[in-house]
């Protein structure tokens, strides 16, 4: 049984490397690290932008999610595909933010499971961590410590 009280931490460290490019430590043995960008004009496209890390992660979990419930359902899943469509807008201060993420996941499947499909695709998204943590608007608290002050 899981207690409501249960807590985890996930620790993720960046460094600057040059202009807009950063590298991204995930804190765990065996996992490597990236080089995030921002694209041109202010960086260089060298790696995934901060967006792009977000709709791989909300992309990425929610096809972990399906394929789970499709395998514990004993589901013979052959192959899946995901594209994930960020809608990007200005706001009234001209600052970009995403205001849409649209999720299409599509699972190779026979048509002998079509019980298992239409159960899981009613269940799925609840287990997704992020994207439901994205909906319901996750707090977020920034600190700056000056390094020379």
């Amino acid at each position: 049984m899981i207690k409501l009280s249960e807590e985890k931490t996930l620790t993720i460290e960046l460094e600057r490397l040059q202009d807009y490019s950063f590298k991204v430590d995930f804190g765990r043995e065996g996992i490597e690290t990236i080089i995030t960008d921002e694209g041109e004009p202010l960086g260089k496209n060298a790696g995934p932008t901060p967006s792009m890390l977000l709709a791989a992660a909300m992309g990425n979990c929610m096809s972990s999610s399906l394929l789970f419930c499709l395998q514990k359902a004993r589901t013979q899943v052959k192959g899946m595909k995901t594209r994930v469509d960020v809608k990007m807008i200005r706001n009234e201060k001209k600052r970009w933010r995403i205001t849409e993420v649209a999720v299409e996941i599509i699972p190779e499947v026979d048509s002998e499971y079509v019980n298992q499909m239409k159960r899981c695709t009613e269940l799925f998204d609840d287990f997704c961590i992020v994207s439901k943590s994205v909906e319901q608007g996750i707090p977020v608290k920034v600190k700056v410590n000056w390094a020379n002050s």
